[in-house]
Formats: C-alpha cells, sequence, structure tokens
C-alpha cells in the first residue's frame, strides 16, 4: 500500500532511495526519510449557502539527520531519487566532523487504532452539501430568535511511510474529520454566539448521520441562548469549579506544554528537574494517551515510527515523566513515548501531545458544585494564552455560571481565569467522577505548527483562583 503510493506511483527504486539515506545518516546518531501523501477537503456554509470549498492534494518529503543536539533538515514536493540525493547531500552538512552510532530503530507494531477510511471519499459532494443545508434548516426552524448559522466540514487522508537507515519502514493512514457549528442569535437587540464541534479519526458516515449533527446544533444554539441571559461577570480570587471534558484545554495548554520533553531537556519549563516531586494537589492524576481508538489526538504510531502509548505524566500529584520524542529521550537517557509528531513533511519533529487528559476522583459533581459557597462554575473555554517557562495562563470563558450557596445561579459573560498551571495544579481541592474526554475539536500549535489533539477531565474545584470579570 505504502509501497505502491511512494515507489511505483512515482517511479522511485526502493533500493536506490534506500542507498541515499543509508549514506546520508551513516555515522549520525538518528534520522529518517519521512514521506507523505494527503488529500483533504473543507467546506464552509453560512447565511444559507455554501461560501467555500477546497480541495487540495499535496505530497512530499522530509529528510533528517540527527548528530547530537544538532539537526539537518531538508524537505521538498517533489517525489524523485534525484530530489532525495539533494536532500541527502545537504543534510550530511550536520554530521561534519561529527562520529555517532545509529540509535536502535522504534519497535514494531501491528496495532491499528483506526481504520484506513478515505473522509473525501467516504460521503458523495451532494451529501456534504444536503448535511450543512440541513443544519440550517433545523436550527432555524428551532428557534425564531437565530439570525445566524454558520457550519464547517473537513476532512483528510494522511498516509505516511518513515525510512530508516539499515532497511526498516514503518507506515500509517490516518484519516481525520471535522464538523463544527456556530449559532447567533438575538433578542431585544442583543446578540449572542454558541458553537460545538466534534470529529476524529474515521468517515464522516458517523457525522452525517441525523442523530450527531442535530446534537451539535442544538449544543450550539443552546450555548447561544444560555449566553443572552448572561451577566456580567465578577472579579476577584474565588473557588472555580470546571465542568468536565472539554475545560481540559486548560490542562493541556497550562500543564501540558510545560511536560513536553524539549522543554524540559532545556531546562525552560517549571517542571524541569523535578521528576518524583509533589507538583500537583493529591489526588492529580495526568496522562498523555496516544492509543484510544478513533480519537482526533490518537496515533498508530508517531511521525518518528513509535508506538504511541499511555503515558503517566503525574500520579497523585507526584511528577513522573515527560512526554518524548527520539532525540530529546536519547539526550536525556529517558525512553521515547511516541510523542514526537510533526505537521507535515516540511516541518521538523517535536515532542507534542496526543489525548491529554486528567483521571476521575472520588466526589460527584453535584457534590463538588454544592461545596462552593461563592465562586464560578466554568463550562466551555474559547482562546487563551500560556507562557512555558513560567505556566502563566489566562483563558477567556465562552460558558459559565455564578456558584451562589452550593447551587448554579446565572450565565455570566466575559469572564477569564488568570494563575500559573503550577499554582492551579496545587489548588485543586476535588476532583469528581465524571471523567470524559472532549468531542474531537482540539488543534494544538506549537512553533508554528498546528497537530490535531484531544483533550479532557471530569469536574474539578480549584480553590483561590483569579477570575478576571467585567462587572462593575
Amino acid at each position: 500500500m505504502a509501497a505502491d503510493l511512494f515507489f511505483s506511483r512515482t517511479g522511485m527504486d526502493r533500493t536506490c532511495v534506500q542507498g541515499l539515506v543509508d549514506t546520508a545518516l551513516h555515522g549520525t546518531d538518528d534520522g529518517e526519510l519521512y514521506l507523505e501523501h494527503c488529500r483533504s477537503e473543507s467546506f464552509s456554509f453560512d447565511d444559507g449557502r455554501l461560501k467555500a470549498a477546497s480541495f487540495d492534494t499535496t505530497q512530499g518529503f522530509g529528510l533528517r539527520c540527527i548528530c547530537g543536539e544538532t539537526v539537518g533538515f531538508a524537505h521538498a514536493v517533489e517525489l524523485s531519487e534525484d530530489a532525495v540525493k539533494r536532500a541527502a547531500t545537504a543534510v550530511r552538512a550536520a554530521a561534519h566532523g561529527f562520529s555517532g552510532e545509529m540509535s536502535l530503530p522504534p519497535e514494531r507494531t501491528n496495532r491499528t487504532l483506526y481504520a484506513p477510511a478515505d473522509p473525501v471519499e467516504s460521503a458523495p459532494f451532494a451529501a456534504k452539501i444536503k448535511l450543512m443545508e440541513e443544519m440550517n434548516a433545523y436550527a432555524r426552524a428551532k428557534d425564531v430568535r437565530v439570525r445566524q448559522v454558520f457550519c464547517m466540514l473537513s476532512g483528510s487522508r494522511r498516509e505516511i511511510e518513515i525510512l530508516r537507515a539499515g532497511g526498516e519502514s514503518y507506515g500509517d493512514i490516518r484519516p481525520l474529520v471535522l464538523l463544527y457549528v456556530s449559532v447567533v442569535v438575538e433578542e431585544n437587540g442583543r446578540q449572542e454566539t454558541g458553537s460545538h464541534g466534534g470529529g476524529g479519526r474515521f468517515g464522516y458516515d458517523a457525522i452525517i448521520a441525523p442523530d450527531y449533527w442535530r446534537g451539535a446544533v442544538d449544543e450550539a444554539l443552546r450555548q447561544a441562548l444560555v449566553n443572552l441571559e448572561s451577566i456580567p461577570a465578577p472579579a476577584g480570587e474565588m473557588s472555580v469549579v470546571l465542568g468536565s471534558g472539554w475545560p481540559g484545554i486548560l490542562l493541556h495548554e497550562a500543564v501540558g506544554h510545560g511536560l513536553e520533553g524539549d522543554f524540559n531537556r532545556k531546562k525552560t519549563s517549571v517542571f524541569s528537574g523535578r521528576i518524583g516531586e509533589q507538583v500537583a494537589a493529591k489526588g492529580v492524576t495526568v496522562i498523555d494517551d496516544g492509543t484510544i481508538e478513533n480519537r482526533r489526538g490518537t496515533l498508530s504510531i508517531d511521525d518518528e515510527g513509535t508506538p504511541t502509548s499511555r503515558t503517566v505524566l503525574i500520579e497523585d500529584g507526584i511528577l513522573k515523566g515527560y512526554m518524548q520524542d527520539r532525540q530529546n529521550a536519547r539526550l536525556m537517557g529517558m525512553a521515547p513515548t511516541g510523542n514526537g509528531r510533526r505537521q507535515s513533511y516540511g516541518c521538523k519533529v517535536m515532542p507534542r501531545m496526543t489525548n491529554t487528559f486528567m483521571l476521575a476522583g472520588d466526589h460527584p459533581p453535584e457534590e463538588i458544585l454544592a461545596s462552593v459557597k461563592r465562586g464560578i462554575y466554568a463550562v466551555q473555554f474559547g482562546g487563551g494564552q500560556v507562557d512555558i517557562t513560567s505556566g502563566k495562563f489566562v483563558f477567556s470563558c465562552t460558558e459559565a455560571y455564578l456558584i451562589e450557596d452550593g447551587k448554579i445561579g446565572a450565565p455570566i459573560k466575559g469572564a477569564t481565569l488568570i494563575g500559573s498551571g503550577l499554582d492551579a495544579m496545587n489548588k485543586v481541592t476535588m476532583i469528581g467522577t465524571d471523567m470524559k474526554l472532549d468531542s474531537g475539536i482540539g488543534t494544538c500549535g506549537k512553533d508554528g505548527q498546528s497537530v490535531p489533539v484531544g483533550v479532557g477531565q471530569p469536574t474539578i474545584r480549584i480553590d483561590g483562583l483569579t477570575v478576571g470579570g467585567t462587572a462593575a
């Protein structure tokens, strides 16, 4: 399958290309030839009509030569022996005067965590357009206050093969789909928005099913109508209850990035050199798991050929390890965890998250809410900013409520959560029994690269968190 795509179809000779890879990586510590072919499409529907549709096919390779902390990297869109030869000559410059010993190749796996579906071919064009027309009509029929419905549908099929020195090769076929809907409502001159999305590593079949897309529209409309009733958010230091599922994005940003191997090797993370220490409240256990079937952040193998794994990062508040690619793991004397990822063949590999979440605790969510005298209940988040070195974050809430005397009160607007990841994790006082993953919409950015990820958590209570608000 991969051999036909990258060699028979392109006319390249596998033996010749393998020889070029062997020559380029001779005397180095590590490296690979990464071959990629991707078909993708996206559609957007707004104001009752199709606004944009695109289809794209990309292919190319990236050749990487690793010598200690030095990396030689070259990439090209041309899949030919001549292009690989030119790249091999370029990356050899990194090995000038270097004498290394090639690292052992990744372990092999026959595990498949998603079917090799082709979303682009899994439904006809007319069915995709009809889906968004039906979503638009359904939302407007549900409530006369609906003023705008925006829908987006996208799908891709990414095929990769990784060639290492000595003839080892690894391949994967990665489908990915996403459905997103945003609804604007208006009442008495006031407009508010709600949104919802989801997807994963499968074809369009599940998304086109009425129960799925109607649920997405219902949720977006519910959020918008809740926000119509919202009042200005209070400000100050208070107890904050984070809902289950998507609020795990705060954990991902404020804690997860700080647990990636490169930041810790360079000692720029607040978690650097702290393995075995208490870094969070007791009961806090954080996992990165790239092995959950069909999830958006899941990979059968990472972009270096290493099988993904279930990596315990924090256990009962104790720091246990970091997420590692091969280079940072070797330089730190640790094992790779299957977190070496890249956006495409033209990008360098970095340690990145897959599906990152906190495990459940012992408290029913109702008990957690009832325990708060005064605070806020944050259910959905929008954008945020995080400083990896300090762990400081600012996150905006898109759906949140007052908590008064243990009961959920009025919805609030304009709330932001301000703090640091390390401090917030040490202020967790209650952890719910209701852990769940997000609906499959997460995208993570790092050093200019974006990759699909998953997040999750149970309902949790954090005391003494600073809330920025808009109330007078």
